[in-house]
């Protein structure tokens, strides 16, 4: 439990890349303390606390859980070890705020998410789009029956990283080596960026797919389609039909070779009584509606948004309340269920 809810206790596991994100958005709030850093890898753990001022260092989630001086973790582990570390945090009755996917499969998704429910502690996943204002007003005014009933919808989420080197050498280095290969744990882009729009667009259209076909593929990209042990047979494109819960008919789709795009999201969803247009090109992103008066000119317009808070907020605020905040455990199995579903219609 937290400490007398005056300071929030977190420890950080796993040490790669997006640790550093999470230990700087906590040492940004007040009253929160990163006090422990975990992982397998001694010098990435050394070099990892020493560069973040971190004060306590583990070797394993069981050595954490022994000691015990933490109120809640982020598990920013590959995506292959959530499950098993999680399961051992929720034992222990620790919060957990999740890198995504949540697991490598729904079986273990769903675990997890009935596991969180019965240790009663605040579970989240951290679907990173949901910290900009855009999608909570795009998803308040599809609520609110702006665009009537929701009819069809089409997003997708590009990346460049495969064709110009914006965010490094995919080809020398193991943080973008490891998301190519199934052996290393990664699901591709399906399961790296796809979980991204797939929430992001079903969290605006209020709905999920009862019904989905998927084409994945696999680019050839280098001699053997293997660079040193990392055999290259993760997915780099997929396009994805479905139709929604709500009956709306929509398209997804994602790649890693979209060239000139090096992180783009984009969204747009129309109903019987208007549409909106989503583009996360930038921190913040932008949002226009073609709504009401202006549906008979197709006049579209900008429309004002609020900042929200991180999902780092949301987490910290929750264990101090003891309340469950989205997106959470739930959320996340229900995602990989459709993941899954994808994967098994393109096999």
């Amino acid at each position: 439990m937290p400490n007398n809810l005056s300071n929030i206790r977190i420890a950080i596991i796993g040490t790669g890349g997006m640790a550093a994100q999470h230990v700087a958005a906590y040492q940004k709030m007040p009253n929160v303390t990163v006090v422990a850093g975990v992982d397998t890898n001694e010098n990435s753990l050394n070099q990892f606390c020493a560069t973040h001022n971190i004060e306590h260092k583990f070797s394993s989630v069981a050595n954490l859980v022994s000691w015990g001086e933490f109120d809640g973790v982020s598990n920013v582990t590959p995506d292959s070890v959530h499950y098993a570390t999680s399961l051992e945090l929720m034992a222990a009755k620790k919060h957990i705020l999740c890198e995504k996917p949540l697991a490598s499969n729904f079986a273990h998704a769903d675990e997890m998410a009935k596991a969180a429910a019965n240790a009663g502690i605040v579970n989240m996943v951290n679907l990173s789009y949901r910290n900009v204002g855009v999608i909570d007003k795009a998803a308040t005014l599809v609520a609110d029956g702006a665009i009537g009933e929701v009819k069809h919808i089409e997003a997708s989420y590009l990346q460049s990283w495969l064709v110009q080197p914006a965010w490094g050498d995919w080809k020398t280095e193991p943080q973008w080596l490891w998301r190519l290969s199934t052996l290393h744990g990664s699901k591709g882009v399906l399961g790296d960026v796809g979980v991204h729009i797939l929430d992001f667009a079903t969290y605006v259209a209020g709905s999920l797919p009862k019904h989905l076909s998927c084409q994945l593929h696999t680019f050839h990209k280098a001699d053997n389609d293997k660079i040193g042990d990392y055999k290259l047979d993760a997915n780099d494109s997929f396009v994805m039909q479905f139709q929604l819960e709500n009956g709306a008919l929509g398209t997804l789709s994602a790649t890693r070779f979209a060239s000139g795009h090096i992180n783009d999201l984009r969204l747009r969803i129309f109903g019987d009584k208007g549409g909106l247009e989503i583009d996360l090109n930038s921190e913040q992103g932008q949002i226009r509606g073609c709504l009401g008066d202006d549906l008979e000119a197709a006049i579209w317009r900008d429309i004002e948004f609020d900042e929200v808070k991180t999902n780092y907020q949301k987490f910290v605020d929750a264990m101090r309340t003891h309340t469950q905040c989205e997106p959470s455990f739930k959320r996340g199995a229900d995602l990989q269920r459709i993941l899954d579903a994808a994967e098994a219609s393109s096999s």
